[in-house]
């Protein structure tokens, strides 16, 4: 791939946690381009989290830098997060306001003008299916409505880069498929999708790239079409599990 086509840099990104002598991760490298979807696989512990964390600014990290889109997370903060939007793993939202109220406040955060912000409400209403519902406070949402609305407002500056973590927990499977959906087609909008997941069945039917970490290390790229192609057999939850479900 070209150098500008990088979207995400990751290099050396090490992190412990207080006074730990053990890295929670460690030395990870790898770049994200434009026009792809990049999967995070890991169990339980390994380190998926935690790396997107540092990506989006969120936790500090002792080691390393990232770039997003040519920015530096620590040295141009606000010009990097201005080029991405986020699904945190606790759909965090404020809960006191409606879910129209909300995304208004992300779009004047983002500096999204009124007219194209209303546009993308609307195509996020037809594919998300809040509903009337958007006028309701959050704090009444069931935990997939969260699930939306933190999606829907992650969006409504159509980030260069849209970062989830363990964005399919708690949508009914109709939802699911329509965040696939739109997951693929933000792509070939030609942003880039980096998100985590245990649904491995989904990662291997949307994903262009895979990488594996393990006890805080990059253990392991796949590139998913070379993948389908070697293992006919095998399905990647397969792979996965016998390689590193132990």
């Amino acid at each position: 791939m070209e150098e500008k086509n990088k979207i995400i840099e990751v290099k050396h990104l090490s992190k412990k946690y207080g006074k730990s002598p053990k890295y929670a991760i460690n030395d990870i490298n790898f770049i994200s381009y434009k026009g792809e979807i990049l999967g995070l696989l890991g169990r339980n512990g390994a380190g998926k989290s935690t790396t997107i964390k540092c990506i989006t600014g969120y936790l500090p990290f002792d080691e390393g830098s990232i770039q997003i889109n040519g920015y530096d997370i620590k040295k141009n903060p606000l010009e990097a997060k201005m080029n991405f939007g986020y699904v945190s793993d606790n759909r965090a939202t404020f809960e006191k306001m409606t879910g129209m109220e909300f995304l208004n406040f992300m779009s004047d955060i983002y500096k999204v003008p009124e007219d194209l912000r209303m546009q993308r409400i609307d195509e996020f209403q037809r594919s998300f299916e809040l509903g009337e519902s958007i006028y309701n406070l959050i704090s009444s949402y069931s935990h997939g409505m969260k699930q939306k609305i933190a999606i829907m407002g992650s969006l409504v500056h159509f980030p260069e880069v849209w970062i989830l973590d363990e964005p399919m927990t708690g949508l009914d499977p109709l939802i699911t498929q329509s965040l696939r959906n739109y997951m693929n087609d933000y792509r070939k909008s030609g942003k880039t999708v980096l998100f985590s997941s245990h649904n491995l069945d989904a990662v291997q039917k949307i994903c262009d790239r895979v990488l594996i970490i393990d006890n805080g290390k990059l253990v392991e790229e796949i590139n998913i079409n070379l993948f389908n192609q070697e293992q006919k057999k095998n399905s990647l939850e397969e792979f996965f599990l016998d390689k590193y479900g132990v």
